[in-house]
């Protein structure tokens, strides 16, 4: 699912690799390793600098890694202070390398959706999370990787170009919106050197673990979206994030292969690949156990406290890849703890709908947290 730096008034392209050493001498995350101009077909609308940056983050269990991304200036001057700052979380697209979308490019509906951001007034920044296009599997659904992905790219981009500000949201479309809810409760501790103020998450998957660990050899075949695909990255995302859990022993012969795919396909690939498939026959024994829960767990469960910023969460009525129940119970559940979050649901939109849907809400929104005086340490 799917061009300068400024020296003063000055924009300059950086045509050339930056090498690790002249670019981060310290290993510290956000710190650059490499950053060259994206390829004209790779650019948004509007943008008037674009490039592909390489830099140091913080992957599975803490651990540092590399993650990958692009950065798209707006055309014209900044405003006083500096472009401020939509960090896009993307949705599904695979795990494989290929499928990294600051070379594979975008869907045009992402690609809408991020030119109504830009003509908004905001710097676009997009992390390709962890392993994708960088060394290792991508965690797919780790949702504090993919959230200091999400945070240093934000770094990673201001060290490549100083008009951007400090002032920054996160924004993310399903996997994404995952993303974004966690990247909303790690960014202030994670990164107090940033001014984040809040975060957008349309059609966030929620609730997965206690629905995915239910499975087991003789589960019916369910009516949702690809739904096996997914299955299959949600335990190839699993391994590469808790690589010391036995992922295969729950596996057939045939789900050991599948999963193995999973690792290297993008998502129109396997969907094709698992077409046929059902999730039962790719397992050898019940999810249901209380090892496999707890690991997909710590990887995958959405956090209901410890919000200090607000955050907007987007979901289609008609939504068969993330249903609204899900959603809704997170939303019930946020509430009832008190936590900062707006709810909205949109009736007759599908899970790609939401976007477009809740644009008109979600500019509104961020506009509002971005002009607000600055955000609370």
């Amino acid at each position: 699912m799917r061009r300068t730096v400024a020296l003063g008034s000055a924009l300059v392209v950086l045509s050339a690799p930056v090498s690790p050493a002249r670019a981060a001498p310290a290993r510290s995350a956000g710190s650059v390793v490499s950053v060259t101009p994206l390829p004209a077909g790779l650019w948004l609308p509007g943008a008037g600098s674009a490039h592909r940056v390489v830099y140091r983050t913080t992957g599975p269990t803490g651990k540092p890694a590399l993650s990958s991304g692009a950065v798209f200036v707006p055309r014209g001057t900044p405003p006083e202070g500096g472009w401020p700052v939509v960090s896009w979380t993307h949705g599904t697209v695979g795990l494989g390398d290929a499928c990294a979308p600051s070379t594979a490019g975008r869907s045009q509906r992402d690609v809408t959706y991020l030119t109504r951001w830009m003509s908004e007034g905001y710097a676009i920044v997009s992390t390709d999370y962890v392993g994708l296009g960088t060394p290792g599997v991508h965690p797919y659904l780790d949702g504090r990787s993919a959230a200091h992905s999400a945070v240093d790219m934000v770094r990673a981009a201001r060290g490549v170009d100083r008009s951007l500000a400090a002032r920054w949201v996160a924004v993310g479309q399903s996997q994404g919106g995952h993303a974004a809810l966690f990247t909303a409760v790690i960014a202030p501790r994670y990164a107090p050197d940033l001014d984040f103020r809040g975060a957008v998450a349309t059609g966030p998957p929620s609730n997965l673990e206690g629905i995915v660990f239910l499975a087991g050899p003789h589960i019916p075949d369910l009516p949702l979206a690809d739904l096996t695909a997914y299955t299959a990255y949600i335990l190839a995302g699993l391994r590469a994030a808790r690589p010391a859990f036995d992922v295969g022993r729950y596996l057939t012969p045939l789900g050991r292969r599948v999963v193995a795919d999973a690792e290297r396909l993008c998502y129109a690939d396997m969907v094709t690949r698992t077409r046929g498939v059902s999730i039962g026959s790719m397992l050898r024994r019940p999810l249901f156990d209380a090892a496999f829960f707890e690991r997909l767990r710590s990887v995958t469960e959405v956090p209901l406290t410890g919000y200090r910023r607000p955050f907007f969460v987007a979901q289609g009525v008609n939504d068969t890849t993330v249903p609204i129940p899900l959603t809704l119970k997170l939303a019930g559940d946020l509430k009832a703890r008190r936590q900062p979050v707006t709810f909205r649901a949109y009736p007759g939109t599908d899970h790609s709908g939401t976007m477009a849907a809740s644009l008109p809400d979600t500019t509104a929104f961020v506009r509002r947290l971005l002009s607000s005086a600055a955000a609370g340490r």
